[in-house]
């Protein structure tokens, strides 16, 4: 698809960096052997599909991108006498040996799986999870050569198995309007994520309605009255410095009112360390459930790819106050450290709705985690 290509080109900084890592792990301690006609195409565990889960009522979905219809096969040249394929002698194939294909793999040894570790934790992946993968990897391969492909489809095998539980669309309710809580702290992409996934929904044809809680920054209103104008979607906003829990009241009023299937809510950044900030947080949700106390129905947790490890412990922090249903993770293309979405899949086990790796509209797309673990790593780069 068009997002995966632009995942691999974005992701460069990750994928060349592990790459550049293994092939400075396999090199060190390994041998350069030929490659024979079964080696160029290495035989790697297909991973196992996990079952089929039950889907919501509706989901919204990235739509499939027309595929060219090829073009047909030009007819082979006819060949003269001269052109047509001789027995090589003896001789000649002895000589041809020469030009073969060469690889240089390595024995998987404890000491290449300490490398491989201290390899995946630098690019943010954590220790445990780390730890977890290479141990997999290692499993029926111990003391076997591998070269740097064949650990590049392993560790990108890996990373699926982990991440595939987890990747699962934004669900659409009957309930109507299905209330969103965007959370995050501050510059983590909140409203540009708000704005994207509201056009998206709009286009899908549901009735959106935004709600611009982030009275405290008049920046962030303007920002989302863009992205309303820009989709179409009205935004409903308060005088500056208002109390938010009061709007996100008076947004679900009017979006009832409307018949709006989705209302979206934005919320002030916060730092997860900040308890005065976060308990206005808590506010916010118990007086959205005096409205309805089945809402927030989805509270989205908005992370930046870029602040590495921290994400574990936002992730922590904004579960105990509002409940994170599930995740978006923003500026992937600005971090050489995608690793640590995996390592947040490994521990929590969050729905991980979109992924984003630019400032354009289709630059969010849902995750997919084959296509994440390829650009991860690099695989089929070259």
């Amino acid at each position: 698809m068009a997002f995966f290509s632009k995942l691999k080109d974005k992701l460069f900084k990750s994928s060349s960096k592990l790459e550049q890592g293994l092939d400075a792990i396999v090199e060190d301690g390994g041998q350069e052997e030929p490659v024979t006609a079964a080696e160029e195409q290495p035989e790697i565990p297909t991973p196992v599909t996990a079952p089929a889960q039950a889907e919501p009522e509706q989901t919204i979905a990235a739509a499939p991108t027309p595929q060219p219809t090829p073009a047909p096969a030009p007819a082979p040249a006819a060949q003269t006498p001269s052109e047509t394929a001789k027995p090589k002698s003896i001789l000649g194939r002895l000589f041809t040996r020469d030009d073969a294909k060469t690889v240089v793999r390595r024995t998987l040894d404890d000491d290449m799986l300490e490398q491989l570790e201290e390899l995946l934790i630098t690019s943010d992946m954590g220790v445990d999870t780390a730890l977890r993968v290479t141990a997999n990897m290692a499993e029926g391969r111990f003391g076997k050569k591998l070269s740097t492909d064949e650990i590049k489809q392993l560790l990108a095998q890996e990373v699926t198995r982990i991440m595939e539980p987890v990747a699962k669309p934004l669900p659409i309710y009957p309930k109507r309007p299905q209330v969103v809580l965007v959370v995050g702290v501050n510059g983590s992409g909140k409203t540009t994520t708000i704005g994207k996934l509201a056009s998206q929904f709009k286009g899908a044809g549901k009735k959106v309605v935004i709600a611009a809680g982030d009275t405290f920054r008049a920046a962030a209103v303007e920002q989302l009255q863009v992205w309303g104008e820009r989709a179409g979607v009205p935004v409903l906003t308060a005088p500056e410095g208002s109390d938010p829990a009061s709007l996100a009241f008076d947004a679900m009023q009017r979006a009832e009112e409307d018949g709006a299937d989705l209302l979206m809510i934005d919320t002030a950044g916060r730092l997860q360390n900040r308890a005065d900030l976060m308990e206005e947080l808590a506010k916010i949700v118990r007086v959205i459930r005096k409205k309805d106390e089945t809402a927030p129905h989805n509270t989205l947790l908005v992370l930046d790819a870029t602040t590495g490890q921290n994400a574990l412990s936002q992730v922590e922090t904004f579960r105990k106050i509002s409940d994170v249903s599930g995740l978006v993770m923003t500026k992937l293309d600005g971090t050489a450290k995608g690793g640590v979405l995996v390592a947040l899949a490994d521990k929590f086990g969050l729905p991980i709705h979109a992924i984003g790796v630019g400032e354009q509209i289709d630059d969010l797309a849902p995750f997919d985690p084959e296509d994440f673990a390829a650009a991860l790593t690099g695989l089929g780069q070259n």
